[in-house]
């Protein structure tokens, strides 16, 4: 099973890269042209066999008006996954869904913060612990269908990279403890205004790993899961708004007083 994925792995990238190629000339023709990722999308098909980790796939941009290689990213997710439920939330909904589900003190949190990866940081673990679900970064896709490296009785399956767990992919039921107490460190860093090394120290990868400590958890490795960057880059993803990866956010700007 293994050696299928990393065949498959390796021929979505290339797939990918093509894309990439045919997008420079495709966006230089059509400048104004952009692809719309709807807000929801049903499953396919009905997958029969019941799940502990709701069959949903969450994922949020300030835009859903994107590239076309950011859409070739989302098409190849549902269709690599086809019994699952697509959610996009936008910048705006996530505001307006913490205002309404979160407690006064995480939503104070979330306000604080002036990027958008930081705002999708807190907004990922908060969605998780309420719904479950499976969140994947904008420019990440699945390398595998979900339904067969997820398995039913899983109740939470987390990322592993070459140095640590990452947060770009996460799968879990609701009211996971790792989620929570991640959340928790989070709201704590901005709070008492822990940046660090910036994003990621401050709601990034850095607070799940420390969520995470010594405790075993189900993962897997990346490569055979879950990778970023095949069908899209930097260019692609922010071509409306240039130098908005949170790479560019200067550490003193990432927490306003509210």
């Amino acid at each position: 099973m293994s050696l299928k994925i990393v065949i498959a792995n390796r021929s979505i990238k290339l797939i990918g890269t093509l894309v990439k190629i045919l997008a420079y000339p495709f966006h230089f023709i059509f400048k104004n042209k952009r692809f719309t990722i709807p807000k929801q999308s049903n499953p396919f098909i009905k997958n029969k066999t019941e799940s502990i980790i709701p069959r949903i796939i969450w994922q949020t941009n300030f835009t859903n008006k994107v590239t076309l290689p950011v859409y070739a990213n989302y098409l190849f997710n549902r269709l690599i996954s086809p019994d699952y439920e697509y959610r996009y939330v936008s910048t705006e909904d996530r505001l307006s869904f913490l205002e309404e589900h979160a407690s006064t003190e995480i939503f104070e949190a979330y306000k604080k913060l002036t990027d958008g990866a930081s705002q999708a940081d807190l907004w990922r673990m908060f969605v998780l612990n309420y719904y479950g679900g499976i969140y994947m970064d904008i420019d990440a896709h699945a390398v595998w269908p979900l339904s067969k490296i997820i398995n039913p009785e899983d109740s939470e399956v987390f990322l592993l990279n070459k140095q640590h767990y990452t947060n770009y992919f996460i799968a879990t039921a609701k009211d996971n403890p790792i989620i929570q107490k991640t959340l928790q460190i989070i709201v704590d860093n901005i709070q008492h205004k822990k940046i660090g090394g910036g994003v990621y120290d401050l709601t990034g990868p850095s607070t799940l790993n420390l969520a995470i400590g010594e405790t075993k958890v189900n993962y897997r490795f990346y490569r055979l899961t879950c990778v970023q960057g095949s069908f899209t880059n930097e260019y692609f993803q922010y071509i409306d708004k240039p130098k908005g990866k949170w790479t560019h956010a200067k550490k003193e700007e990432l927490i306003k007083d509210v």
